[in-house]
């Protein structure tokens, strides 16, 4: 049972009791506060730091600290909990107020950025947005954890979960309707003035109205709206052919949408060169991944396409060409609009193409949970360029084009249309890296130009499923990272020593630490997973996550209610669930057909968390002190946040072995006497 000290430091805790009655209201609460916000300062901080959307892993860990954090204050009669909506009021105004443009230039990793930059560089600007996240989430967690020592062990971590599920759920109800941000603003405020009760609820309804009044002005702009992605600003330029209107995402330039035969005499030759490849075959069929506002399939239709399936990622960027495409070519009785990953899109579809086109889809944005895959990370991998060639017809072309950056690029996506189709492609080059890469099912229908660009004798190798990195150069762990990941390490010791007290004294709770270091690579590898096989949209990342939550939460119960086995029993599952998973590659599911796909997904990827969260519940159960257990186990999830940028150098596949070994770990770490206790439950 949890001591009965941590009920006798009741007066920050008594101070919040009024307005929301016992501790279970309160933590579901806090519980959902910590989840919203988590998703919230993702996106949020994603869309106005530019260029962090690329690195919002770092808001996760970050998240991870402060949640720890609060946890190990909860134990301690002075509260964080009033200053974090202030802090969070602070570090909004000052995000609108002072732009930050973080530097990303180099050619070991790949980023679709601005031209310009401004504040500091990335190792600054990455612990700092890290240390801040880490504050403002500390003062929920607070409240959690203060219910966490009022209730017993498992009832309050049943409780947190369903908060948590209610967090993601809320969040995923408003990107579904393109909710701005001064709605998830006003969600925030609410919820910080329901938990703080006193005079301090004063300091949470006015950083409230600062943070809602920010939103509303950023949110109301010119120009200005949201998608479940990105925050996207569109500016409309007037010429003598029409209307240009540029597009922009997270503040990078995207797109523009202009009418097709400006683009095709007055842009660029990129637009016409996948076509003169193509030579004189019939466009009965056209596949245009990227569609976006509608330009490339307004030129498709112009160049005599039939009937063309538009696939865009982004639902909000589709209907601003629906509205707004000085060519009306979603109107066109020939286009099918498709809201879908790409590569998701040519898994299920049978039809067969005269012409595949990635038509510059260059996302801007990670896949939330990870680290390292964009939301186009599996579209441009060996197996993807062989999924196209197998929804070619006979005499069809596949083709894609952007401006790359970097030339070594150009001869890896050209190496890799060499892998998927056996022989070499067309490659168009425009000067600063822009290139055509243009390859016909066969070699005898391919017409590439005078000026077409060889391949060099060696080249980096094709991206793989397994290992999706097409913008990473290879070699060791990028600098940037490495810097940040140990900013982040020396922060979140320091932060653990001043809240938590002497480290000697957390060493009863090592074998949880490891256990949070496993579980979030496991959750991260999932992502992976599900992503390659059900595509990169929001919606299946937040199945992803609430699916996880539901796992935990069934195995919580399952715990409470049923007599599990002994721990080396559940821990020997836990190994033969992962062996498993790592003997049945995601690929070999990648070819059945939808139901079947997802049992097996379903199977190989929950098992081992159903497994892992029986393990933590039983020891979970047993711990004297539930508040320091539960933030050591959060704070290893920061170690395993950062060991998930192994990725780069295993692929996601090896993770499964660092999972074993992190769980090997925590197993022969556990006291002897939550051993017997386990044991004997």
């Amino acid at each position: 049972m949890v001591s009965s000290k941590v009920e006798d430091q009741a007066s920050p805790a008594e101070a919040f009791r009024t307005r929301l009655g016992g501790p279970t209201p309160r933590l579901i609460l806090g519980s959902a506060l910590m989840l919203f916000l988590e998703l919230a300062l993702i996106r949020w901080l994603g869309a106005n730091i530019v260029h962090l959307s690329y690195f919002t892993n770092f808001v996760l860990l970050g998240s991870f600290l402060g949640i720890g954090i609060g946890f190990l204050n909860s134990r301690r009669s002075r509260t964080l909990l009033p200053w974090t909506p202030v802090v969070l009021g602070l570090l909004v105004i000052a995000v609108r107020l002072f732009p930050v443009s973080i530097d990303r230039q180099g050619a070991d990793v790949i980023f679709f950025t601005a031209l310009k930059t401004t504040g500091p560089p990335a190792w600054v600007v990455l612990p700092a947005v890290f240390v801040l996240t880490a504050i403002v989430l500390a003062g929920p967690a607070e409240v959690v954890g203060r219910c966490f020592g009022q209730l017993p062990p498992l009832t309050a971590y049943r409780w947190d979960l369903v908060g948590s599920l209610v967090g993601i759920v809320l969040f995923s109800m408003l990107s579904f309707v393109w909710a701005p941000s001064y709605v998830w603003g006003s969600i925030v405020a609410v919820a910080f003035v329901l938990l703080i009760d006193g005079w301090q609820r004063w300091l949470a309804v006015l950083a409230g109205v600062a943070i809602i009044a920010a939103l509303v002005i950023e949110s109301t702009g010119a120009g200005v709206s949201w998608s479940p992605y990105y925050k996207i600003t569109t500016q409309v330029v007037q010429g003598e052919l029409g209307d240009r209107t540029y597009i922009s995402v997270n503040g990078v330039p995207h797109q523009s949408m202009s009418p097709a035969e400006w683009k095709l005499t007055n842009a660029s030759e990129v637009y016409g060169a996948p076509y003169a490849r193509l030579g004189d075959a019939p466009l009965h069929n056209v596949l245009i991944v990227g569609a976006g506002s509608g330009s490339d399939v307004a030129i498709a239709l112009l160049k005599g396409a039939e009937h063309v399936d538009a696939v865009d990622i982004d639902p909000r960027i589709m209907q601003i060409g629906v509205d707004g495409n000085p060519d009306h070519a979603y109107q066109d009785p020939r286009v099918t609009r498709h809201i879908n990953d790409g590569r998701a899109f040519l898994e299920r579809t049978n039809q067969k193409y005269d012409l595949i086109l990635f038509a510059l889809p260059d996302s801007l944005s990670l896949v939330s949970g990870a680290s390292q895959i964009r939301l186009e990370s599996f579209l441009f991998t060996q197996e993807a360029l062989t999924s196209a060639r197998d929804h070619l017809t006979d005499n069809g072309v596949f083709a894609m084009y952007n401006y790359y950056r970097q030339a070594w690029l150009v001869d890896r996506l050209g190496g890799t249309a060499v892998a998927a189709f056996g022989h070499a492609p067309c490659i168009d080059l425009f000067g600063g890296a822009t290139a055509v890469v243009s390859v016909a099912k066969d070699e005898a229908n391919q017409h590439c130009g005078p000026d077409n660009y060889t391949l060099p004798a060696t080249y980096i190798e094709p991206a793989s499923d397994n290992a999706p990195f097409l913008y990473y150069k290879g070699g060791m762990v990028p600098s940037i990272y490495l810097w940040a990941l140990g900013s982040i390490l020396v922060l979140s010791l320091l932060a653990v020593r001043i809240f938590g007290g002497p480290l000697r004294a957390m060493r009863p709770y090592a074998d949880l630490f490891f256990m949070g270091a496993a579980f979030l690579l496991l959750e991260t590898k999932n992502i992976a997973t599900f992503a390659l096989l059900f595509g990169t949209t929001w919606i299946v990342n937040a199945m992803v996550f609430a699916g996880v939550l539901v796992i935990v939460l069934a195995a919580v119960e399952t715990t409470r209610r049923l007599r599990t086995p002994p721990l080396p029993v559940v821990f020997a599952g836990i190994a033969a669930a992962l062996a498993l998973a790592f003997a049945v590659p995601p690929d070999w599911l990648l070819g059945l057909s939808f139901t079947p796909r997802l049992i097996g997904a379903v199977l190989l990827a929950f098992l081992p968390i159903y497994l892992a969260n029986i393990a933590f519940a039983k020891r979970f159960a047993a711990c004297a002190d539930s508040q320091s257990a539960f933030g050591i186990n959060l704070l290893g999830a920061i170690v395993g946040g950062c060991l998930e940028y192994g990725a780069l150098l295993t692929g996601y596949r090896n993770l499964l072995i660092v999972v074993a070994v992190l769980y090997l770990a925590a197993f022969l770490l556990k006291p002897k006497e939550a051993l017997a206790l386990t044991t004997r439950a």
